[in-house]
């Protein structure tokens, strides 16, 4: 590691400490792993938004504010004597060599899909791993339930429990489709909600055989929405009246507008 480089994260872990220092900050000595978990969230998803802005000088800051988020962690558990960022930074540094056999062994291998195979076995073969009774086991339940049906529709697949080409994936979202139509027929919300998971785990695995993250494209398509929505808002602005005041048919033709000009 370079030297400034060293020097800099040390004098980062000297400021967390000392943030949490009896004589640091009265905010930061009340925080604990609990409390923590919602900004370690927010730090992500805003580091993800810089990516998709496509700003670096973002990007810079919010990775350090999610670094900040793992030095925190790292210092509560020191000063509970758990273990220490030494400690974390030795772990995955362990992980990253064990797994990688190719690279720091003799292991060769043929492709990046190769390196995943090889990745799972190693994995399996790690301490904690033989108390997973399902290869679905092990995926965590607080992703969020795009991110978390994606792993899910990944091992299953793995597994060989899989549509046999992308036609057969496609159709299936029609005959969810078809189901969801007949249940709101019928009328039952809880059938419903069920028919809506049935088809959105079903667009899931179109997004995998598409090889495109559906967390990823939905947001895209969220920020689209946004923006050509605002285009709507403007328009009403600028004529002087309430969005309420718009026809289905005005919004329509700005929307339709919106949707031929670039990103």
């Amino acid at each position: 590691m370079n030297d400034n480089v060293g020097t800099s994260f040390e004098k980062l872990v000297s400021i967390m400490a000392k943030l949490r220092a009896p004589d640091g900050c009265p905010w930061d000595r009340e925080q604990t792993h609990q409390t923590l978990k919602k900004y370690l969230l927010e730090e992500t998803y805003e580091v993800l938004e810089a990516i998709d802005a496509g700003n670096m000088a973002e990007l810079k800051t919010e990775l350090g504010d999610l670094m900040l988020q793992i030095l925190f962690h790292a210092q509560i558990a020191a000063e509970k004597g758990v273990f220490n960022i030494k400690d974390v930074l030795e772990a995955i540094s362990e992980k990253l060599i064990r797994r990688h056999p190719h690279v720091f062994g003799d292991a060769k291998v043929a492709c990046a899909e190769e390196v995943l195979h090889r990745w799972e076995e190693i994995k399996a073969c790690e301490p904690g791993y033989e108390k997973r009774k399902s290869i679905l086991d092990g995926v965590p339940k607080t992703l969020p339930a795009l991110a978390r049906a994606m792993e899910i529709s990944k091992r299953a697949a793995g597994a060989g429990f899989e549509w046999p080409d992308m036609h057969a994936v496609l159709e299936k979202v029609r005959e969810e489709i078809s189901e969801l139509e007949n249940e709101i027929q019928i009328g039952n919300k809880e059938r419903i909600a069920d028919e809506i998971g049935d088809l959105l785990f079903t667009v899931v695995n179109v997004a995998r055989w598409a090889k495109v993250d559906p967390e990823d494209a939905l947001r895209r398509m969220i920020d689209r929405f946004i923006e050509r929505f605002k285009q709507i808002e403007e328009v009403a602005q600028s004529s002087g009246r309430q969005l309420s005041q718009m026809s289905i048919e005005e919004m329509d033709a700005i929307w339709d507008r919106a949707k031929t000009q670039p990103n």
